[in-house]
């Protein structure tokens, strides 16, 4: 089952890179710039607690 939603996943991407490759690398974008907002605050929250217990 776990090779089927791979194999699906990865079907997907390839439809999608040559339909639409353009659309595929706004997303791709998006997605990277949300990651690192959320790995930033993250980190700015631990250094925060972490002062916070001094």
């Amino acid at each position: 089952m776990r090779k089927a939603v791979l194999v699906l996943l990865a079907v997907f991407g390839v439809f999608w890179m040559v339909t639409d490759p353009h659309g595929l690398a706004q997303s791709a974008q998006t997605a990277g710039g949300h990651g690192a907002a959320l790995t930033g605050d993250f980190f700015t929250a631990v250094i925060t607690f972490v002062r916070d217990l001094e």
